[in-house]
């Protein structure tokens, strides 16, 4: 699978604000705020190029699904089930 960004790439500091509470607790648990912002920051990323895609693909998915729903799926000979 690609790499939506380059993990290569030099670290930058930044200032985010974070609930206290949730702070403390996450420093409680010995969690690593970096690491755990990054992952939900790829999974962001990971969903609005989805949804990018998805839009900006919109007419053609409809046009081919209304195609098939006419014309029965092209690849249905190839199909095993």
């Amino acid at each position: 699978m690609n790499n939506i960004y380059d993990p290569s790439a030099p670290k930058k500091p930044t200032n985010v604000s974070i609930n206290s509470e949730l702070l403390r607790k996450a420093k409680e648990f010995e969690i690593n705020l970096s690491a755990t912002l990054e992952q939900a920051l790829v999974e962001k990323v990971k969903q609005r190029q989805q949804e990018l895609w998805l839009s900006a693909n919109k007419s053609a998915i409809d046009e081919y699904n209304q195609y098939t729903e006419q014309n029965s799926n092209p690849n249905d000979p190839q199909r095993g089930f």
